[in-house]
């Protein structure tokens, strides 16, 4: 099964950062579009950042100047730096990865688990 594997959320004080990361599984052949979004309670998932190879990633505008997407193509691995953080960035993150890959097939859109990020005093 091709999986998206998220680590690194957490509870931090706001100002604090946090930097998040997606890791692809081995079967993964390739991807074109990787980034994250997020979801709060009540709330519709919303893109946060995104980034296709070989161009500039676009980001929310409420997230500009603050997070940071970056992305190893070669092991099909993207970050989310988060600093400056506020009570707003409390969400469930989720890595999405696009135009998927394996060996055998085309797979297309596949969905990290979600991790959760909370940020308050």
């Amino acid at each position: 099964q091709v999986q998206l594997v998220e680590s690194g959320g957490g509870s931090v004080q706001p100002g604090g950062s946090l930097r998040l990361s997606c890791a692809a599984s081995e079967r993964i052949l390739s991807i074109n579009v990787m980034g994250w979004y997020r979801q709060a309670p009540g709330k519709q998932r919303e893109l946060v950042a995104a980034v296709r190879g070989g161009d500039s990633p676009n980001y929310a505008d409420s997230v500009k100047g603050r997070f940071t997407i970056s992305r190893d193509n070669a092991k099909n691995t993207v970050w989310l730096q988060m600093n400056s953080l506020k009570p707003e960035d409390t969400a469930v993150y989720y890595c999405n990865a696009e135009g998927v890959r394996t060996m055998d097939s085309n797979i297309g859109e596949v969905w990290g688990q979600g991790t959760l990020v909370s940020v308050s005093s």
